[in-house]
């Protein structure tokens, strides 16, 4: 891998919690760092801190609603239009059990339910649609910041629109990101791109686990920095595939090892996303 000077890295959902700590880290680094969020104020005031913090000017602000396809779209044409290199893609953006909604079923702007949406489709539109400038820019890095709440799909009710339940929504959008990181790895030369994944820790003291109502157990470094080495780890070079908790390597649901299972997702994030 290149020194992370040399890289240009976006991170999707930086504004708040594990990902604004993420891009602090990669930018005091000397990365360039493409901030991604959906709220304009918000965004630019996470800019100047960072710049203000760290010295490094080259931290770039980027809006994008992953609730809504055509955003996702017009986000990965931008970085497309704008940035010649993309050395790591990190899809950290979500929503959780409670937040938004108060526990209730939601829909995306496109009709699908939200936590399946935003936490997972959107990372797979994205990730599809910059795969080739992440090719062109290898060796990069893919890094799908999953969870250990997992909950096996129910492909015949997958939007849950028949048995809605926050808990079940958000394990079923983060076990959906695990199982596409692993087709993913199966697809890609790993000497080109890698994909990994990983649970950050337990109930961080981030936005997601206060409007649960849970109390903080992982420090929220201890979440930054098991991220960050799969972002920027020599050793991890050609490693591909992977699901990690916190440091270590994991098992995730079983649902993830199953190749008929993870072909019924690919065939429904094909039929969702449009490709």
């Amino acid at each position: 891998m290149r020194p992370l000077a040399e890289q240009t890295i976006l991170i999707t959902g930086a504004t708040d919690g594990l990902g604004r700590e993420l891009a602090r880290a990669v930018a005091a680094a000397g990365a360039t760092v493409l901030v991604h969020g959906r709220d304009e104020a918000r965004g630019r005031e996470t800019v100047a801190q960072i710049v203000g913090q760290t010295g490094n000017p080259y931290v770039h602000w980027l809006r994008a609603d992953l609730a809504s396809l055509d955003e996702v779209r017009g986000l990965a044409d931008q970085v497309i239009a704008e940035y010649e290199e993309l050395d790591a893609l990190v899809n950290n953006a979500g929503v959780g059990t409670r937040v938004p909604g108060d526990g209730t079923r939601m829909e995306s702007r496109d009709g699908y339910e939200l936590r399946f949406a935003v936490n997972y489709l959107a990372g797979y539109l994205l990730t599809r649609r910059l795969l080739a400038l992440l090719e062109r820019s290898a060796p990069a890095r893919i890094v799908n910041v999953s969870s250990a709440g997992q909950a096996a799909i129910d492909f015949d009710d997958a939007m849950l629109e028949r048995h809605y339940d926050g808990i079940k929504a958000y394990g079923q959008s983060k076990l959906a990101q695990v199982m596409f990181t692993f087709d993913l790895a199966a697809q890609l030369d790993a000497s080109a791109v890698t994909a990994n994944c990983l649970h950050p820790g337990t109930f961080m003291p981030t936005k997601i686990v206060r409007g649960a109502g849970v109390d903080p157990i992982t420090p929220l470094e201890e979440g930054v920095d098991a991220t960050f080495r799969l972002v920027a780890e020599p050793s991890l070079d050609g490693v591909s595939g992977r699901y990690f908790s916190g440091l270590a390597e994991a098992r995730a649901d079983p649902q993830a090892y199953d190749p008929d299972a993870r072909c019924r997702l690919r065939e429904l994030s094909q039929r969702l996303a449009g490709e």
